[in-house]
């Protein structure tokens, strides 16, 4: 028995039949690199000192006295200048021991040039803090022990 050629069935594309088309490769973007926590914590008391942050902005980017002596240093806006957004002009630190730094900048507000010294320690959980900050010699007196 001979038996009539079947119609070739067409079935519309469905999820499972459409053409598969390779997955378009679109390469990352160059890594931008991080800030080193030396920059930021210097633009950060920078920001609190010339008054454009409250001090309760580093309340949790400080540790121990820090933030007592931040507050102190910035009831007087140091840093400000009129007219003039203070900058960082120049930056150096010196490693004491693993996981803490001390960090020393010049600070450039308008034709004023100020000291700005701070120390970094790193916590348990991988976070610097701001455990010590100076102005030009503005530290008070410390109380002795006896």
């Amino acid at each position: 028995m001979v038996t009539a050629p079947r119609p070739h069935a067409t079935a519309a594309p469905t999820a499972t039949t459409a053409p598969r088309t390779a997955p378009t490769h679109h390469p990352l973007p160059p890594a931008t690199p991080q800030p080193r926590p030396t920059d930021l914590f210097a633009d950060r008391l920078v920001a609190v000192l010339s008054g454009q942050r409250p001090v309760h902005w580093m309340l949790r980017h400080t540790a121990g006295q820090a933030y007592d002596d931040l507050a102190r240093l910035a009831e007087r806006n140091p840093l400000r200048a009129p007219g003039v957004r203070p900058v960082v002009s120049d930056l150096g630190y010196f490693v004491p021991r693993d996981g803490a730094l001390e960090v020393f900048a010049r600070v450039a507000a308008g034709d004023r040039l100020r000291a700005l010294a701070f120390r970094l320690e790193r916590g348990r959980d991988l976070r610097w803090r701001c455990t010590a900050v100076e102005l030009a010699g503005s530290r008070p007196p410390r109380e002795e022990t006896g």
